[in-house]
Formats: C-alpha cells, structure tokens, sequence
C-alpha cells in the first residue's frame, strides 16, 4: 500500500540544484555575523551615549509615548509591550530587566526611570515585582538624554521591520557611559565600566573643551576615582589610575563600616555602605557559613536592620574577648564586604569595539556633543530662516495691502491671484501663498508691529546661530555652558570614598583580646565591672560618689573566668571578658559603669551573691560562714567543664552569712553574731574540705542566737570592726540605732567552735546587731542604694556602746 503524503509535488519545471559548502567556511561566517551582532546590537555601549540598544530603545520610546517626567505613571507592561513591537525584537524579559535597572538608584548613579513600585534590592536579594504591577515614567536626566532629539540632531535608522524609525545615537546631554557606566559580555570581548559623578566627569569634560591637550593628570583632577552609587571605600587608586590610562585596570571596593555600642556590654560592626551590586543577604549568608565552618572567629550575631527610612544598616555584633577592629579585617579578607572591581571599558566607536581611556571617552563624547549642537543648530537657523522669509514676505503685503486685496478680488482663481502676486511684488511662490492663506483679521497696524518685532528677533537669533556655524570656538563655548548648566542642576555630592592603601587601618591588631592582668570587683549593689590592669584600687580622699563601695574583689587576667558564691551555696562562672570595663584603671573605686548581676546570673528567690573568687586551684581556697555558725574551707577545685557548682552540703534552713577568698591561709576568720559576740582565730585552725562536704563547728551561737557576718582579716594589717544595734522592731528597715567602730586588734583570738567576746554593749532598748563587719582600713559605708554614709569615730572600748548615725548604714567594705 503506498504512504500517502501531503507535500506539493514540484513543478515539471522544477530543476533541483544542490550547493557544496565547505562547513568551515560556512561555520565561519555564520559565527561571524552572529559575532557582529551580539557586539553592535545587544551586548556593548556606545561610547556617544553610554547606552546598549535596548537602553536607547527603552528611552527613546518612553520620550514618543510622553512619559515625561511631569506626566503620571503608566504600567511597565505596557512600555515593554511598545519597545518590544516595534523596536527591539527580543524577549519582554530581556527588556524588563533593562528597564528595571535604569530605575535602581543602587545601580545607576543618574537614574533613567522614574519606577513606582517594587524595582528590587540591592544585590537583587528581594526581586522587581512583575511588569504588570509596576509602574514608570522617565527621569529629569533621561530627559536629557533625548532633548532636541526632534531637530535633526542624530540620526535615524529603520527598525526592524523597516515600519519604524529609530535613533542610531541619542545627543546626550550629559556624558551618561561614564555617569552610568556598563556592563555587558560579547562574543570573545565584555565591558565593565564603574559609575562616576556627574559634577566631576562635566567638570572634566569642559576642561578638556578648553584645554584639548590637557594630560590624565590634569583630568584626574578634576575626575579623581569613580564614584558608586552604593558609597563605599574605594582602597588603593593604583588600578583606577591605569585604566584611566589604558582603559583596563582593577581596584577594590570596601564597604562603609563604623564600630559603635550595640548593646550594653558589646561592641558590633555597623555597616551602611555595601561593594557595587553586593547585598546584605550575601554578606549574612556568608558570615554564617564562616561562623559554621569556623573558618571565622569573635561574631557573636547578624543582623538586618535596614529601612526605608535609615536605608542600609547591617549589624554584625562582636564577642567579647575579641578586637572589632581586627574582626573587621577578617571580614574584608572573608567576605564580599571587600570585592575586585575589574574596569574594561570596552564600547562602540564608529560601530567598532574600542577599549578607551579616560580622555579617549570625553573626546569620543564631546565630538558627539559637537556634531549634536552643530546639527542642533543648523536645524534651528534653518527653521528661523524660513519663518523669517514668510515674515518678510507678509511684511511686504502689508505695506501695500490695499493693492493686494484688489488683485486677489480682481482674480479669477487662486492661481491667478498668486501669479499676479509673485509678479507684482516679486514675492516667492512659498511666500505668496502664505499671504493667501493668511486670515485678514492679522493684517492689522498692530499684527504689523508684531510682525516687525519678529522679523528683527529673527534676524538676530540667524546670526547668533551663524557666528556658531562657523566658529569652532563659539560652538565649544556654547557646549561647554550647556554642560555647566546641567552639572549646576543635577550634580550631587560624591558618595565613595577613595582611600590610598596607607589610610586603611593597619591589620596589625591581634584578633583577640590580649590576656592581660586586670581585677574584677562587685559592688554593694551587685554591679560587675573589671578594670583595665590588675592594680589595686584604693578609695581617694575626694568626693565620694554612688557605687563606690566594692564588696569583693578578685585579681585575674582578661581571659579567664571568676566564680561567684552565692548565699545558698552555689558557685556560678562568668567569664571576665563579658563584664564592662571600668573607664579609670585606677584611682578611687566607682562601679556606675558596671553591669547588673542579673545580666550575668539567674538567681533564685532571696539568693544573695557574697564573693567573688579566681577559680585558682593553686590558692588557698574558699572560707565559708554560714548563719548557724558552720565554717568550711573549700578545696579549689572547680571543673571546667560545670558552670555551676556546689561548694557546701547546707543543713536544711542555713545559709552562708559570708564567703571569702583567702589570699595566704594565714587570715583570721571572723565571726559576729546578732547578740553581739565576735570570735576570731587563725584559719590555719580549719582542716580544708572537698566541696560535697558540709564544713565544721565554727562558732558555739547562744540560744536564739545566728550568726550575721563571717569575714577573713589579715592579722598584720590595719583593720577595724563596725557594729550596728537596735531592736528586732526595726530590723526591717527603720534607721533607729547605734553603730560603733572598734579597731581590730581590740579582741583577742580564741579556739575555734568558741564563743568568743562581746563586741558591743546594748544601750536601752537595744536587744540586737543589725549589721556587723570585721576588715581593712580604710571602711567605706553605703546606704541601701549606694549613696556614701558616714562611719562613726573610732572607739577604742571592745564592749562599748555605740553612737547615733545621721545616715542609715547597710554595707561596710575595706580596700580591694
């Protein structure tokens, strides 16, 4: 069975001819022209108008549907529908992504489009929306790009489908390749060519109208480095230099960051100006990938925190114990916040790919400019010397104008009128049908004046723009003014900072904080603090401030860790590192710049902190007091791995009253209780324990009686004792009592598990201590709050009775 077919036979005249092509040659031309056209018609700039087909396509055919800048905004969709059908035939995609980028301002330094709407982020992190939601119009500056593009200035082309017509150049009035620059890959050739100021690269281009011999060190001058819309830092101009010179040259872009308190207790790196086209997601997302493969050190968090109204504002929080500084320089080495720009400034000159210095692309400009004005102004004389021919010729009918209404009433036609016209006042054929055409109620007295007026304005401007014709100076003056009009209206600051490799902080800075000696203390209202070296701090003689008394004090070093001991037993670690630091090192103690124990710590109901202690395995250890009269010497041993720790096993309703770290093991360890019984004996007397265990007798107590300060004393030092009684009434907070303070060396040692010597007589109505402290001289007292009280003159009597204080005392403390 034969297949049927539905193809058309060929004719009977039909002679086939088959051609033999040899592939390389067909290959060849084939790659060739596809070569020539990606070049000339997609992928590179032309260097008169800095702009790629579409561009130039985009803004011309937004200009012919009058998206002008005063008008309102029409859908994208809709210019991209137009460009598409009769300008560039290519997909709408294509064209969107070129009309978007025109109206980045992160992108283009001088924006073409107006956008409304979502036109993306930097670094493309939040895409445009669709064309069919945003909305468009043209920008000021790309209004400039086309004005006077209707007066013969460059010229057309047919499109396409030779149903249209298009611009070869728009007459820019403005250099946009190097405003805007470009970016674009061809066939075997690419360009990529930074942003600059619009002020600078017109200052430079009418310098070189003026001067046409000027050299790149002249020019430079006045166009010092590019200028990114994005800001930034651009480190080390070697790279710019060249390709300003031979048009190929490399320079890195830095981002814009600042060290600044981000919370309380740490610094953080805050950057508000990212590299050209880098965007925060890239930075975070490369941050935390160094952080996981800890390949980056001393980030403790990232944060976004960028708006509309503050714009960029990337937060990159510092651990402590770590120099931002040196962090910084990491991030640079790490991250995109440093990136290479490679400058190619590959465009089209005469239809041929060139790779352009600095000077080459002003002159290839100017002369475009030159050739625009030139044209521009042909155009205009031309247009002023027509109307001034049919000024003229008006004038002459108007002279006589009787006669002239005569003849044309007296004609049959109006040819015959014409050719009665031309021959009785010599007139043109174009003119004497403008006198026909013209209505009478203009051939008036007062439509002669004005016609007069015309005529003289007209003369004048033909010869202004004649004097321009044909003088090249007049022309180069004119050009140079229009650019200074243009800079004087849209030039703005620079935004990018150009830094030689020698103004960038230098990387010597360790990346960690160094591991110097300091000392950390706690105040009488739980503020921690550490100071910047490890001297002793000694109160001054000078006014006394709120947080002045230091209840504890520990030397140690910027890297290490501290324990505190609680009231209930506990042993808690915080690292050094953490804690703020004290802004004197020395001098008098003040710890209102400390942080609360809170930030550090979470303590339970009626938890107290007492002490502070180093962790040093190689010291004497902890001393312990506890309200019913236990004492304990701790051994140090404290695993590092344990945050928390148990130092005493606690009888069920005790609690430690006092803990202390003894610094030589040949202290005294001092016991006061509420009914006024101080005992005091070596603390070599104490058999130091494991921390389960539960301590030993250290005080024999009196019925009723509990023990309400434990404190270890140097017995060779100045120190002294303060007592303050009253009644069990008051104990809550009334500020009835009396205080004594004795010196140190008034009471004698005993055994320990004793009961020890009355350290204060109570007067009537006193029945108990209140508060009791053994220590150092010279004492400090505070009140609740922290604000200085005054302690009472020294009373050499032990057993003596106290005196009135003006000021309730609830903390005393001696040197740290």
């Amino acid at each position: 069975m034969a297949r049927r077919t539905t193809k058309t036979p060929p004719p009977d005249d039909f002679e086939e001819r088959i051609l033999d092509i040899d592939v390389v040659d067909e290959m060849q031309g084939s790659f060739l022209e596809y070569a020539y056209s990606v070049i000339y018609s997609r992928a590179l700039p032309d260097a008169r108008d800095g702009l790629k087909p579409v561009h130039r396509r985009i803004v011309y055919q937004m200009n012919e549907m009058g998206l002008r800048p005063e008008r309102g905004f029409v859908k994208c969709a809709r210019v991209v529908g137009e460009v598409m059908g009769k300008l560039h035939p290519h997909g709408d995609a294509s064209i969107y992504d070129a009309l978007v980028r025109m109206a980045q301002p992160f992108s283009m330094r001088v924006p073409l489009v107006d956008g409304h709407g979502n036109f993306g982020s930097l670094g493309n992190d939040d895409p445009p929306a669709a064309m069919r939601y945003t909305e468009c119009r043209t920008t000021p500056a790309a209004a400039l790009m086309v004005e006077s593009i209707d007066e013969d200035t460059v010229d057309f082309t047919p499109n396409y489908d030779g149903q249209e017509r298009e611009p070869v150049a728009l007459p820019a009035a403005y250099p946009n390749l190097l405003v805007n620059g470009a970016s674009g890959i061809a066939v075997g050739m690419a360009t990529n060519m930074p942003p600059h100021n619009l002020g600078e690269v017109i200052s430079a281009a009418r310098h070189l109208i003026r001067y046409p011999n000027a050299d790149l060190e002249t020019l430079m001058r006045h166009v010092p480095g590019p200028d990114l819309p994005t800001g930034g830092r651009i480190v080390g101009m070697d790279g710019v230099r060249d390709a300003y010179e031979t048009g190929r040259g490399t320079f890195k872009i830095r981002a814009t960051v600042s060290v600044e308190d981000v919370t309380a207790r740490r610094k953080g790196l805050v950057v508000t100006e990212l590299p050209f086209t880098v965007g925060p997601e890239k930075v975070i997302s490369k941050i935390k990938d160094l952080v996981g493969s800890k390949k980056l050190q001393g980030i403790a968090d990232v944060k976004d925190l960028t708006d509309r109204e503050h714009g960029l504002r990337l937060v990159i929080e510092v651990k402590n114990g770590f120099h931002p500084e040196a962090v910084l320089e990491q991030l640079y080495k790490l991250t995109p916040m440093e990136e290479s720009f490679g400058i190619n400034n590959v465009a089209l000159v005469d239809g041929q790919p060139l790779t352009l210095g600095l000077k080459e692309l002003l002159e290839v400009y100017l002369d475009h400019r030159f050739e625009v004005v030139r044209r521009r102004s042909e155009f205009r004389r031309g247009k002023r010397r027509d109307r001034l021919h049919l000024v003229e010729g008006l004038l002459v009918a108007l002279v006589d104008i009787d006669e002239v209404i005569s003849i044309i009433r007296s004609s049959d036609n109006a040819a015959q009128a014409k050719e009665r016209l031309i021959e009785r006042f010599t007139l043109s054929e174009i003119q004497t049908q403008y006198i026909l055409d013209t209505p009478l109620r203009r051939l008036t007295r007062f439509d002669r004046m004005e016609l007069e007026s015309e005529r003289d304005r007209l003369t004048e401007e033909i010869e202004e723009l004649t004097q321009i014709l044909e003088s090249d100076a007049e022309l180069r003056k004119l050009v140079s003014a229009e650019l200074a009009v243009v800079a004087k209206k849209y030039a703005t600051e620079r935004r990018t900072l150009l830094m030689e490799p020698g103004m960038t902080p230098v990387a010597a800075v360790p990346l960690e904080v160094a591991d110097d000696p300091c000392r950390v203390l706690i105040s009488s209202t739980g503020l921690l603090a550490r100071t910047a070296n490890g001297e002793a701090l000694t109160p001054g003689d000078g006014k006394r401030v709120k947080h002045d008394v230091i209840v504890s004090a520990v030397p140690t070093t910027a890297r290490a860790d501290v324990g505190l001991v609680t009231s209930t037993g506990r042993l808690l670690r915080v690292a050094v590192i953490d804690l703020p630091i004290l802004p004197e090192a020395s001098g008098a103690p003040n710890l209102a710049g400390g942080a609360p124990l809170a930030e550090f710590l979470t303590l339970e109901p009626d938890e107290q902190v007492l002490c502070l202690t180093t962790l040093d395995e190689s010291s004497p250890g902890l001393a312990l007091g506890t309200e019913q009269g236990v004492v304990k010497r701790v051994v140090p041993d404290y695993p590092a791995n344990k945050d928390d720790l148990e130092v005493i096993a606690l009888k069920e309703g005790d609690r430690i009253v006092g803990a202390v770290e003894l610094r030589t093991g040949e202290e005294d360890l001092v016991f006061i209780t509420d009914d006024a019984q101080l005992l005091r004996y070596p603390a070599g007397q104490v058999r130091p324990q494991g921390r389960p265990a539960g301590g030993m007798a250290g005080v024999k107590l009196t019925d009723g009686a509990k023990v309400i300060s434990f404190t270890a004393v140097d017995p060779s030092a100045d120190a002294v004792v303060f007592t303050l009684a009253g009644t069990r009434e008051t104990l809550a907070g009334a500020e009835e009592g009396t205080a004594k303070l004795t010196p140190f060396d008034q009471y004698p040692r005993k055994g320990r598990a004793t009961g020890g010597v009355r350290c204060q007589r109570f007067l009537k109505g006193e029945d108990m201590l209140l508060l009791a402290w053994a220590g150092g001289t010279p004492a400090r007292a505070a009140t609740s709050t922290g604000a200085p009280a005054d302690l009472p003159p020294k009373d050499p009597r032990r057993d003596g009775s106290g005196v009135a204080l003006t000021k309730r005392v609830s903390v005393v403390a001696g040197p740290v």
